[in-house]
């Protein structure tokens, strides 16, 4: 057994898991409190469904501009400090937003304001947490401290949207944003005492431009190692066809399951399971095949899962499923993230890491015609759909992506 081995053995990468563990609660915590926020707000709209979905998805639009530079001042810089400074940025952001929420002069438009600001934040200091890994291990114990990382993102599911659908049933909203702000706090004081012993300091002032530092990382990924680009092209089936349906729960719950917020906030937290369990039995046992087979075979579960939660109308059911669905998508990310580390060189795992995020900047996109799609006919034939176009991708890219396929 050695599911916290790296946990155990390094006080700098305890002090990293537990701020992630914050900073992944108030995540969280955020998605589901401006979900259902805004679901209140728009109450009797014809496209209720459409706002719902796209505010939960519009975060990632930044990370198209934003995202990939946060990569080149990742290493460029000091990625520790980075990241303490845009945890707090966004402790600001959701405080004030919690302030307006209980001013009662809050409109939709502000929470899409505030979800925007607050993705420009997250879309640089995501994957600046990612790096920070191999920064507090040694390389033999990078795979056990990024599977180890996953239980930060699946246990949280649990823990924040299960607190906030109380919270939200029984005080009100105000409650939320505020403790989606201390969260950041909290991640910031684990990092304040953190040090970073196996970070090495990368050349990348030295050899040129913030710009030339992107045309070295655009160059690397599309000549220097293809398995990253075909990673890539994978990563569109979990985090831009399938997460939408993710941001359909509150839709889903009222009209489909006939519940309130306090099941959505569970439903949302039964994903967690799913991906806890995923990542408790990496980090345990480790990769039993060949990661770059896990990563497509998990991108084929994922999506059949999708469309059986779709016709899941009894609440246990569709509890079941979706942590079925949450185990595949943790699987996926946690073998694709430990292949990303581990091939990156350490001058550039801060663009690769970056650029590896950059698809879900079009996020916003697929939540737009999923959202639309819920209106024009139902949550229950727009889930099936996007469940059968995942599959179909996902069968495509095991049949033609050789390079991901033969990755051990």
């Amino acid at each position: 057994m050695h599911t916290l081995d790296a946990w155990l053995a390094y006080r700098n990468y305890r002090l990293l898991w537990c701020g992630n563990f914050f900073a992944n609660s108030a995540q969280w915590l955020q998605l589901l409190s401006v979900g259902w926020l805004v679901r209140d707000l728009s109450e009797g709209s014809t496209v209720a469904g459409l706002l719902v979905v796209t505010v939960g998805g519009i975060n990632t639009l930044p990370g198209l501009v934003v995202g990939p530079w946060g990569g080149v001042l990742s290493d460029r810089f000091d990625r520790r400090r980075l990241v303490i400074a845009f945890q707090l940025a966004m402790a600001t952001l959701a405080f004030s937003f919690a302030l307006l929420v209980l001013s009662e002069r809050v409109t939709v438009w502000h929470a899409y304001l505030y979800v925007i600001l607050a993705g420009v934040c997250h879309s640089v200091s995501q994957p600046m947490r990612q790096t920070l890994i191999a920064a507090t291990v040694p390389r033999e114990m990078l795979g056990n401290a990024l599977a180890t990382n996953v239980l930060t993102i699946t246990g949280t599911r649990i823990f924040g949207p299960f607190i906030g659908g109380i919270l939200i049933f029984t005080l009100g909203f105000f409650w939320n944003f505020t403790m989606e702000a201390a969260l950041y706090l909290c991640n910031i004081l684990m990092l304040l005492p953190m040090r970073t012993p196996y970070y090495r300091q990368g050349d990348a002032r030295q050899r040129g431009s913030p710009l030339a530092n992107m045309v070295e990382g655009l160059r690397y990924v599309w000549s220097g190692e293809r398995a990253i680009f075909q990673m890539m092209l994978v990563n569109i089936i979990p985090n831009i066809i399938l997460h939408p349906v993710w941001f359909l729960f509150p839709v889903f719950t009222t009209e489909v399951l006939k519940r309130d917020a306090d099941v959505g906030g569970y439903l949302l937290a039964v994903t967690g399971v799913g991906g806890f369990l995923a990542a408790l039995f990496m980090a345990t046992f480790g990769f039993v095949f060949g990661k770059g087979k896990v990563v497509l075979g998990a991108a084929i579960t994922s999506s059949i899962a999708c469309i059986i939660f779709a016709y899941s109308h009894w609440m246990a059911l569709a509890f079941i499923v979706i942590a079925a669905m949450a185990f595949s998508q943790a699987v996926f990310r946690t073998s694709r993230g430990t292949l990303i580390q581990t091939i990156a060189p350490d001058r550039l795992r801060g663009r690769l890491t970056s650029l590896q995020s950059f698809d879900r900047g079009f996020l916003v996109v697929a939540s737009l015609g999923v959202g639309a799609l819920s209106d024009a006919t139902s949550p229950v034939t727009a889930i099936a759909i996007v469940g059968v176009l995942g599959l179909a991708l996902a069968l495509v890219c095991f049949a033609t992506l050789g390079r991901v396929r033969r990755l051990p």
